[in-house]
């Protein structure tokens, strides 16, 4: 067999117009547009469950940098950025989200994908929120968010040069604690709707100590880390022997390059929903999803103490070549 080669990385409804025109409440796209729709955790959905959708302009071109923009139900802007790939995820530089309203909601610096920098917030009323940033620790590729200034809806500073009291709530969150030299401190309690569930922690010098989240069943989860990725059972190397072992390559002489596929993990541990992102022809694609659906190797990810479904995508290289 000749070797495979992989990597793992981790409206009113709108009238959507393939026109190079814009008009109100209509989401214009190009023929060299790539869309999207996404459900309330940006995750990619079916068309009929969908709350935003993603565009990516001229993403059908392959040109190296692309704009992206999400859109509101309504056809209002909801996010504006730029991308490195053209799937719109690998985000540089900065990104700003907007309310429905328009109102300018957060604009945050992104450098390869992730969140590193000045970061920038206000109130659906137009009044400012937040001044803080990210900071990577790029030997444990972690970031941690360290919070500068604090206004409280009606204009009234709570955290002062890193220091006092945070409490917001948001579309998805609500959470509250105190916060020392721009971290967090003490005992802070908050709450999600999606997934929805409760916790409890406790943090020294933004170190997070202990922490107890309930979801809605009742059921208690105890944790030490904010968040775990899906993992290989046994370790990565099984599930890329796996695919080594099983994929099996066309008998076309000369054939060679690579093989997207996005899929999710989800809270069982399965690949579900997996996708062909870009194939060679001859079947390529279709094979990675067949051997994409046979793999059960997987723990879920986590999410203070509670699994839940993550995205994933797999370039798979391969060469027929003599």
């Amino acid at each position: 067999m000749k070797p495979i080669l992989f990597s793992f990385l981790f409206l009113l409804l709108p009238k959507i117009v393939f026109s190079q025109v814009s008009k109100d409440n209509e989401l214009v796209l190009s023929p060299q547009d790539n869309f999207t729709y996404l459900d309330s955790t940006s995750t990619e959905t079916k068309s009929k469950d969908y709350v935003y959708i993603r565009v990516v302009k001229d993403a059908k071109l392959k040109k190296g940098t692309y704009i992206v923009q999400e859109y509101y139900r309504s056809g209002s802007l909801r996010m504006e950025g730029i991308s490195k790939t053209y799937d719109g995820y690998n985000k540089e530089g900065n990104v700003t989200y907007y309310y429905k309203n328009g109102t300018k909601k957060s604009a945050t610096n992104y450098i390869k994908g992730r969140v590193n920098g000045k970061d920038y917030e206000w109130y659906e009323n137009g009044n400012k929120k937040l001044e803080g940033k990210y900071i990577e620790d790029e030997k444990k590729r972690t970031t941690e968010h360290k919070i500068e200034q604090f206004w409280d809806e009606n204009g009234v500073q709570k955290v002062i040069d890193g220091n006092g009291f945070f409490e917001d709530k948001g579309e998805n969150e609500y959470s509250k604690g105190a916060i020392k030299n721009g971290f967090k401190d003490g005992v802070w309690e908050g709450s999600f709707l999606n997934p929805n569930f409760t916790y409890k922690e406790t943090y020294t010098e933004g170190k997070l100590i202990s922490g107890t989240s309930i979801d809605k069943n009742g059921i208690k989860a105890d944790y030490d880390v904010l968040e775990k990725k899906p993992e290989v059972r046994g370790g990565i190397e099984n599930f890329y022997r796996y695919i080594g072992k099983n994929f099996q390559i066309p008998q076309v002489e000369g054939l060679k390059g690579k093989i997207y596929v996005k899929f999710i993990i989800d809270k069982e541990g399965k690949i579900v929903e997996s996708k062909v992102i870009r194939d060679l022809g001859y079947g390529t694609g279709q094979e990675a999803l067949r051997i994409l659906a046979n793999y059960n190797g997987f723990a879920p990810g986590e999410q203070r103490g509670q699994k839940l479904r993550c995205m994933y995508s797999l370039p798979i290289t391969i060469s027929n070549a003599k």
